[in-house]
């Protein structure tokens, strides 16, 4: 098995995740490198369903090495109720590896999605209200927050009290939603980032040193062609 990309052609649900779990089998190294928890497939292995979005499929052999990287938007409450899930089913999750640069989802990226959908009237995008866009918006703005800063109690707390109340303003005069707490956010995200730290590296040497060793890599892409933003 080569280097193999999974990309949809269309519109998303187009079986990718089957195709994915079925090329997982024999790949090395499982990559899911864009998209969030808006996209997602379900897995019956020994007739237990597993309902994966953002964790790729190749989790479930435990000689495969799974890779959420910097492209993606990690939604960590998501995350680790996927966590959880698998580790009921004595599913080992070790291999997991988390990129360090990957970015956040926040409350106020939810909050904003949906509000904005909402006026929108007839020009609704469909967006799922996950907050996907908004964290993107903040990556390009280079206002977002990364992995990395979930890793540092200090840097976290400092950059958050200052965004969350920027995104209260626009929540409340713009939209009129109750803004959030900084502090109860906060605290709520120093205990995602404990629970997620043993699982993040920095994925993008893992992968080059997966092409170096000739490994096969399996690259999961998520929602579709024509929902691009270029192409769609």
């Amino acid at each position: 098995m080569a280097n193999v990309i999974v990309i949809g052609a269309q519109w998303g649900d187009e079986g990718k995740g089957k195709i994915t779990d079925l090329l997982s089998r024999s790949a090395d190294v499982v990559v899911r490198y864009q998209g969030g928890v808006n996209a997602g497939h379900t897995i019956v292995v020994k007739g237990q369903t597993f309902k994966l979005h953002l964790i790729p499929s190749g989790i479930l052999y435990p000689d495969t090495e799974c890779i959420i990287g910097c492209g993606t938007v990690i939604d960590p409450k998501v995350l680790i109720e996927e966590l959880d899930q698998l580790e009921s089913f004595n599913i080992s999750t070790r291999n997991l590896l988390i990129s360090e640069t990957a970015h956040v989802t926040m409350p106020y990226h939810r909050l904003l999605d949906t509000a904005a959908e909402e006026r929108r009237g007839s020009y609704k995008i469909g967006t799922t209200g996950r907050g996907i866009g908004p964290t993107y918006a903040d990556k390009s703005e280079r206002t977002g927050i990364r992995i990395l800063d979930l890793m540092d109690r200090k840097s976290l707390r400092e950059q958050l009290e200052w965004t969350i109340n920027y995104k209260n303003v626009i929540l409340e005069k713009l939209y009129n939603v109750p803004p959030l707490d900084p502090k109860e956010v906060i605290e709520q995200y120093l205990e995602y980032a404990e629970r997620l730290r043993p699982h993040v590296v920095d994925t993008a040497l893992k992968i080059y040193d997966a092409i170096k060793r000739r490994r096969n890599i399996l690259f999961e892409g998520a929602q579709g062609t024509l929902l691009d933003l270029d192409h769609g």
